[in-house]
């Protein structure tokens, strides 16, 4: 009978650790330099007046995860005096959403 995970999974991972690292690290630089050329390519479009040229790329595996974590659970109702004002506090995410954060992962890679 074997246990699941293995006892001595932590040790497997620190002994990799170094590899992990590493592949992150490509990871964080390719989609952050992919992320660079779409920029570059949505702004020259967009600066000669053909935006229906731009490519945008929906955040679906992110609007998936946000799903899954209970987004409907989250809303939120407010009662000041005789209004009720009902919100959602999840902001619906945009292809400007995903080049941010890639845009983001590009920067961290060099620290």
């Amino acid at each position: 009978m074997t246990t699941f995970p293995p006892p001595d999974i932590v040790a497997r991972i620190l002994a990799h650790k170094a590899g992990i690292i590493s592949h992150l690290s490509w990871i964080s630089l390719f989609l952050g330099f992919h992320t660079l050329g779409l920029y570059i390519h949505n702004d020259t479009v967009s600066a000669f007046g053909e935006q229906e040229k731009q490519i945008l790329i929906e955040p679906v595996f992110a609007q998936i995860i946000q799903e899954s974590s209970g987004k409907a659970l989250y809303s939120t109702s407010i009662f000041h005096m005789s209004f009720d004002i009902s919100f959602d506090i999840w902001i619906p995410l945009t292809p400007g959403d995903l080049l941010a954060h890639h845009a983001i992962a590009l920067v961290f890679s060099f620290y």
